[in-house]
């Protein structure tokens, strides 16, 4: 069996795991600003995607009192302002978030102190809680948008499809490592210029685009095995690079839909964009590591089997091009 065949094999077991559709990891975001003893000014992101917000909210101690609600549906999110009141504060107290953990996203929670000192944790669907701490070093924090990069990454089906198609086509180790290298380069630009601030993409348009990017390369697969050739065949760094600079735009929707603060933006680029390269590297070396188990044990797919991922990489690509461009337009709901 060639490694075509192998790797197509490979693609079949990870894609029966797939979700039917792309999942969008926007995390929550719950800010607690201290404003004096037991008070604090709260800012809670409710994940969005057009007008379906996600069933999620945080559930305070129940001493603690809440007024002033104030909502406004953002890019992304339902933001809602509020004042907590907790006599005697937080500290060593566990803030609940009910619906949580029948999702497939996070939250990251921020408490801001009035000594000027922050908190920073991440809370998962497996542990739907986060207990305040009361204090926290640079270093949890940056564990937080390190683990936040992999975790957006690994939840991001349609980015992992692209980078499973691309793995589809390429023939040789070191144009594999060419072409990773420039996918990376080219979504790291980009989601720095988004993080930044300097340039955006409307979060429809981009999605139609990135379903667009995995498409693609269907008929790209289907050339490579009738042993034709074109650009993407020959050079397939090139198209990654350019794709790679529109995943960019939609790794940024993970990390901004944080409101991040102005002091930790550069740390928080650089680590999550580290982790979504871990996590990146990781899927590439699972896939690597199948093909190779699948040549030791000499397996031999049926041909219907051994095409079928490829197949079904332009047919999802071509779904959520549809679903994503008539959401665009308004056809359908989010």
């Amino acid at each position: 069996m060639n490694r075509i065949s192998r790797l197509l094999a490979v693609a079949v077991v990870l894609l029966a795991v797939a979700p039917v559709c792309a999942h969008e990891s926007r995390p929550g975001y719950l800010q607690l600003r201290e404003a004096s003893d037991g008070h604090y000014e709260v800012l809670w992101k409710q994940p969005a995607v057009g007008d379906l917000v996600l069933q999620l909210n945080p559930v305070f101690p129940d001493f603690c009192t809440l007024t002033s609600a104030d909502r406004q549906l953002v890019p992304g999110a339902l933001s809602t302002r509020l004042t907590l009141t907790c006599p005697g504060g937080l500290a060593g107290q566990t803030i609940r978030f009910a619906g949580l953990e029948d999702t497939m996203t996070t939250v990251l929670v921020r408490v801001h102190y009035l000594d000027g000192s922050e908190e920073t944790q991440l809370v998962h669907p497996t542990g739907p809680f986060v207990t305040i701490r009361g204090t926290a070093g640079w270093t949890e924090r940056a564990r937080s948008y390190l683990q936040l990069g992999i975790e957006h990454i690994m939840l991001g089906v349609d980015h992992l499809l692209f980078v499973l198609g691309l793995m589809l086509i390429i023939k040789d180790r070191w144009m594999l490592l060419k072409t990773v290298s420039a996918f990376t380069v080219a979504h790291s630009i980009t989601l720095a210029v988004a993080t930044l601030g300097y340039a955006s993409v409307p979060g429809p348009p981009l999605n139609a685009a990135i379903a667009l990017s995995i498409l693609f390369l269907g008929p790209e697969i289907v050339r490579c095995w009738r042993g034709q050739t074109s650009l993407t065949i020959r050079q397939p760094w090139v198209v990654a690079f350019a794709f790679g600079l529109l995943h960019g735009f939609g790794f940024a929707s993970g990390l901004t839909a944080t409101g991040l603060p102005r002091a930790e933006i550069s740390l928080a680029l650089l680590l999550f964009n580290g982790g979504v390269e871990i996590g990146q590297l990781g899927f590439v070396c699972l896939v690597l590591l199948l093909e190779r188990s699948f040549q030791q044990l000499e397996i031999r797919w049926p041909i219907g089997i051994a095409h079928a991922p490829g197949y079904l990489v332009g047919s999802l690509g071509a779904f959520w091009t549809i679903q994503r461009a008539a959401m665009m337009v308004g056809l359908v709901s989010g």
